[in-house]
């Protein structure tokens, strides 16, 4: 049988599935650039150790990302962090460590997000409370944490699933760390005139970025180079700065609105996201529907300049 002949029907099946769909989708076994960067998974660092309000022990934390690779993180689910202290473990129920389910760059890396409503976003900050207990000389919290790493594929959310285990020396209380760059990668950072390659070829681009009373607006454009209209979607992205918060809340790129593009044209939106006036070294986390419908490729776009 002659292998090339019978291949070729299957190719042309497959090209005319493509074109019916309007999305390129790349077949398996063809990836992304690999990275000679070990994952070291995430870091933390204790950044004050005090007292809440109600008078438990209260612990700053600053996490950064090691794992060579975008990633998002959480504290793993029913696991309080552990205290060691005088010989004695205590659980420690207050845990606030995480990323907001946003996915951060490598090498950056943050002291809190933002949750609650669009409407009304509240500032959440990483860190530990523990109650009842003091923290003596020699002290540690061990906190136990599961992360994503890669691409976000809508379908198959927890690939590339991880565990790791944060041990934070409470005597090393560390008061000048910069954010967002921990520690700089190179070609991670994309200027913000950069044209990324999106799905079927589209092609978006950060046309301006405004400051408003509120926070920042920016102006999108997705030229479709196809012959079929379709959507590339990139959701409200948000963005990070020199206070190592993440502005914007979470939510799949999809729910928001986005244009129809129509074939070989391009059109023109907007998104907004709030951030603090004095807020300034900012980095748009731009997730963008990639390579097949729902699969989001990050950029870590740089509008410092704003």
């Amino acid at each position: 049988m002659n292998v090339r002949k019978a291949l070729i029907p299957v190719l042309l099946a497959y090209m005319l599935f493509i074109y019916a769909c309007a999305y390129i989708i790349l077949p398996e076994g063809i990836e992304l650039e690999s990275t000679n960067a070990k994952n070291l998974g995430w870091s933390g660092f204790v950044t004050n150790v005090g007292k809440s309000e109600a008078g438990d022990l209260h612990v700053d934390i600053t996490i950064r990302n090691d794992t060579a690779d975008w990633s998002a993180m959480r504290a793993a689910d029913g696991r309080p962090a552990v205290l060691t202290s005088s010989g004695k473990s205590t659980n420690c129920d207050t845990v606030f460590l995480g990323t907001g389910g946003h996915r951060l760059a490598p090498g950056f890396q943050m002291r809190g997000y933002i949750t609650g409503t669009t409407a009304e976003p509240e500032t959440q900050l990483i860190y530990v409370e523990c109650s009842g207990v003091e923290a003596t000389a020699g002290s540690t919290i061990t906190i136990e944490y599961i992360y994503f790493s890669g691409e976000l594929d809508y379908y198959h959310q927890e690939n590339n699933k991880a565990t790791g285990t944060m041990e934070l020396n409470l005597d090393e209380v560390v008061t000048d760390l910069t954010y967002p760059v921990g520690e700089s990668i190179e070609g991670l950072i994309e200027p913000a005139d950069t044209k990324i390659t999106a799905i079927s070829d589209n092609v978006i681009s950060l046309l301006a970025t405004q400051r408003t009373d509120t926070g920042l607006e920016f102006t999108w454009q997705n030229y479709n180079p196809t012959e079929f209209p379709l959507k590339t979607h990139i959701g409200n992205p948000p963005v990070i700065g020199d206070d190592g918060i993440i502005y914007g809340i979470f939510e799949i790129m999809d729910l928001a609105s986005v244009p129809l593009t129509p074939a070989k044209a391009s059109v023109e939106w907007n998104t907004e996201v709030k951030v603090p006036q004095n807020v300034k070294g900012l980095y748009i986390l731009l997730s963008v529907e990639s390579k097949n419908m729902r699969n989001y490729v990050s950029h870590a776009v740089d509008i410092t300049d704003k």
